[in-house]
């Protein structure tokens, strides 16, 4: 039986959701609060296996909420919102980054079009979320994330004339903070385009992508059918489209099915790069659940490319890079930091040259 605690001010959304997960029989609601501050009161004599998190609620909204509860007694969190103005979706970013698992659409009244999809959504991601480990986050008192350089032994050098001509990066959940993490103290000048496929509800790329850029020095955007990449840019694969790259350096948008079942996926990013670019090339699976790209990173390993798998001690869901690490397809295992510092030696050495 999975324990979920629901969060939510609107008591007739409360009712709603209390409704939907009554009826599975997997599921149990044994509590149902109405803002932050009651939530963390509630995890203190018992313990659900599952929050639901709404965003904007009186005396504690859900960032407050995530940050107190991941840093104390982690449990995972699902950031369930209906709003989509731009204030709303940059705080359940802002709850990702401090621990929360995911951020889904809130499901619709009885009767609406969308009623059934979304009960479905909702569901089937509380039953994937009661099956992580999470583990506290401490806050961080910075707003950007201090970089420690690893010790020189562990240091991944790349010299000027090896440099890939592209780096692809599959991230799924705890993405917004591991990306932070990653991309840290790049500039403009960085010498490669990157590719990023980051699987997030449809309708949230935009503002995670706002809210990334918003702390970095080089420039991040949602990647355009056949943009022409450059060198300094970080490019995400748009929500609904599968993401590839010609060997011109062009991006290829796609509708196709893909094995994975993510669309956009990690999967299809890394056959186009395996495919166009084999050892020219390196691909980074950075945190997330499932095995999306797993398999398509050994691939691309096997063609010569440098491959990276974030470690388990980073990551906050270790099974898109664990199973990599189990097939064979990481070239190192690093933490975020210490990819961070790959990257950043990729950019003063090329500068220097």
């Amino acid at each position: 039986m999975i324990n979920v605690l629901i969060v939510e001010d609107s008591r007739v959304v409360s009712e709603y959701l209390y409704y939907i997960l009554s009826k599975d029989p997997q599921i149990q609601v044994i509590g149902n609060v109405s803002n932050g501050k009651l939530a963390v009161e509630f995890i203190r004599d018992h313990k659900p296996d599952v929050i639901t998190m709404d965003i904007e609620m009186p005396v504690m909204d859900g960032l407050e909420a995530t940050r107190i509860i991941m840093s104390t007694t982690p449990i995972p969190i699902l950031i369930v919102t209906a709003s989509r103005n731009t204030q709303e979706i940059s705080t359940s970013i802002e709850a990702l980054a401090a621990g929360a698992l995911a951020v889904i659409e809130k499901p619709v009244g009885i009767g609406h079009p969308k009623e059934a999809e979304l009960a479905r959504n909702l569901i089937g991601m509380i039953k994937l979320m009661s099956e992580v480990h999470v583990i506290a986050r401490k806050p961080k008192p910075s707003p950007k994330p201090a970089i420690t350089a690893p010790p020189a032994k562990d240091r991944i050098i790349v010299k000027p004339g090896e440099l890939p001509e592209v780096i692809a990066i599959g991230v799924s959940s705890g993405g917004p903070q591991a990306l932070k993490i990653v991309f840290a103290g790049l500039t403009k000048r960085f010498p490669v385009p990157i590719v990023v496929v980051q699987h997030i509800t449809k309708g949230f790329l935009q503002g995670m992508v706002d809210w990334l850029g918003n702390g970095l020095d080089i420039a991040v955007k949602i990647a355009e059918d056949g943009e022409y990449l450059l060198p300094g840019q970080i490019y995400f694969a748009p929500d609904g489209f599968h993401t590839g790259v010609s060997r011109a350096l062009r991006i290829r948008l796609e509708t196709n099915g893909s094995k994975s079942g993510f669309c956009p996926s990690v999967a299809h990013l890394f056959q186009s790069i395996t495919a166009e670019f084999g050892n020219r090339s390196m691909g980074i699976l950075l945190t997330g659940m499932g095995s999306d790209g797993a398999h398509e990173l050994k691939n691309l390993r096997d063609s010569g490319a440098i491959t990276i798998a974030q470690s388990k001690e980073s990551a906050l869901i270790f099974g898109m890079p664990g199973v990599a690490i189990q097939l064979g397809g990481a070239t190192y295992v690093r933490s975020a930091e210490e990819i961070c510092a790959l990257l950043k030696d990729m950019e003063m050495n090329a500068v220097k040259k």
